[in-house]
């Protein structure tokens, strides 16, 4: 048996998709930027034929056509759907992978009978296509560099045993090679595949590389070009049918954990951790109920993510009853394999704390619990950042050298000072928030100067002496003195 291949192009793939969601009259095109300008993506037909082409410089395209509407393009949108386009195009051939960024290749050796011919699978291909939206062309020979020529270039069908003659009248740009290359070709009165196939290999070889010989040759048959179809990514997700409702806590718990064991068992298989789940409890009305939580930190422990539904679960209207459970984690991490459990059999220090910040984060929010982050800044302001404690890792702070830093900061409050005092020296009595403070000790100065590389506002007055003071009242204060503005400012508290 002969074998057959499909070649499937989209030709505005990503405008099609665009439109089907929101749809617009008349000419239409998704813009990439690229470098300091938008160029044209991919384009409709209506924008098409006002003389706009992809790649065009988007303000030129609106110079041509003013009542133009463009939109971003949207890469990772494009790719979704070609990859869901993929697996539909499975309901003609056992194996289909993409080609391109905008094409699909199939190989349906032994199929098109099924379908009344290759003809009526195209026909069928064609009429399912349309009623989606979506413009296509295909193509079916015998290799894959034919059946690809062939989509972009009108579509057909080439018969068995005709792949030179077929090709013979496409233009060289159809085998795939680059853009210099063909237009080499083309100087050389070299235009269409028909007057390369007859020349020596060799020289070919010599002039443009093995590239060029090598996809020749695809096209004709004469090299082997496999069909490799991308593996389906892992499905993570259980489900449970029950042989009577239920509708107490303690049995929806004791089926979830359950189906948290399975769960964790394909998790382990793959190496992964959950990061969250979402379990679905389908009742005996047909309606639905969800509880999703998040996790702080990749898991797979059956018992501790078990708990965590426990006050979602407790919230649920079982109605009269709750008859199949479905349990899924939709956003997963890699995760190797790790010791379980701490000296004492409990949880470790660190399962503890992203045991709480689970906890907190699925009532708070994940983006609400915070943590420190050291920075490097001899800024005060700056010698730390503020992130989510569920998307970060704990960091400790890094080796320093010098005076002490404050335990709290918070921004410069003004310190009112009392009779005369020493220039650069602290005040020996101070008020600060409604409270008269005695200076016992101090220590420094500690000159800080302003990062020039940074325009911050409040470092505009220029250098900082700051002093660890101790006072008689028991607060040891970090003030600061600016030599070039008087007047003090607290902006630290030691502990």
């Amino acid at each position: 048996m002969a074998r057959r291949l499909l070649s499937i192009w989209f030709q505005r793939l990503a405008s099609d998709i665009s439109l089907r969601r929101r749809p617009l009259e008349g000419p239409f095109a998704l813009s990439l930027r690229a470098g300091n300008a938008d160029h044209l993506h991919c384009l409709n037909p209506a924008a098409e034929t006002r003389g706009l082409h992809r790649g065009m410089a988007l303000a030129d395209a609106r110079a041509i056509c003013p009542e133009l509407a463009s939109r971003p393009a949207d890469l990772v949108q494009e790719a979704a759907a070609l990859n869901a386009l993929r697996r539909w195009a499975g309901r003609y051939a056992p194996m289909v992978a993409r080609d391109g960024s905008d094409g699909l290749i199939a190989d349906i050796t032994g199929v098109p009978h099924l379908f009344g011919g290759e003809d009526a699978l195209r026909e069928d291909l064609h009429a399912r296509l349309d009623r989606a939206g979506l413009a296509a062309q295909s193509g079916i020979a015998e290799s894959r560099g034919a059946a690809h020529a062939l989509a972009r270039h009108g579509g057909g069908i080439l018969p068995e045993g005709a792949l030179a003659k077929g090709l013979a009248h496409l233009p060289v740009t159809a085998l795939r090679i680059d853009d210099g290359t063909a237009q080499a070709l083309v100087r050389m009165g070299l235009r269409r595949i028909g007057d390369l196939a007859g020349q020596p290999r060799a020289p070919l070889a010599r002039r443009f590389g093995p590239g060029l010989v090598l996809r020749l040759d695809q096209a004709l048959g004469l090299q082997p070009e496999p069909v490799s179809p991308e593996g389906e990514p892992p499905h993570f997700g259980v489900r449970m049918s029950l042989p009577e409702p239920i509708g107490l806590q303690d049995d929806v718990m004791a089926a979830l954990t359950r189906l948290l064991e399975r769960l964790s068992a394909k998790l382990a298989a793959q190496r992964r951790g959950a990061r969250r789940l979402r379990l679905e409890l389908q009742r005996v009305d047909r309606e639905t109920a969800t509880v999703e939580i998040g996790l702080a930190r990749p898991m797979r422990d059956p018992g501790r993510i078990a708990a965590l539904f426990a006050r979602g679960v407790d919230e649920i209207e079982a109605g009269f009853g709750i008859e199949a459970l479905r349990l899924v984690a939709h956003v997963t991490e890699a995760m190797a394999p790790e010791q379980i459990g701490g000296p004492q059999g409990g949880p470790s220090p660190e399962d503890a704390l992203a045991d709480l910040f689970s906890r907190i984060g699925n009532r708070l929010g994940f983006d609400r619990v915070l943590r420190l982050l050291p920075a490097h800044s001899s800024i005060p302001e700056r010698s730390f950042l503020v992130a989510p404690a569920a998307y970060s890792t704990a960091q400790g702070a890094p080796p320093r050298q010098g005076p002490e830093r404050p335990l709290v900061l918070f921004p410069p409050e003004p310190a009112l000072t009392h009779g005369m005092t020493r220039p650069g020296q602290p005040p020996a009595s101070f008020r600060w928030r409604r409270m008269a403070f005695t200076t016992l000790r101090a220590t420094g100065p500690e000159r800080i100067a302003p990062e020039w590389w940074f325009d911050d506002p409040n470092w505009r007055t220029g250098l900082r002496d700051y002093w660890r003071v101790e006072t008689a009242q028991g607060p040891r204060l970090w003030l600061f003195h600016t030599p070039q503005a008087p007047g003090w400012q607290v902006q630290g508290e030691f502990a």
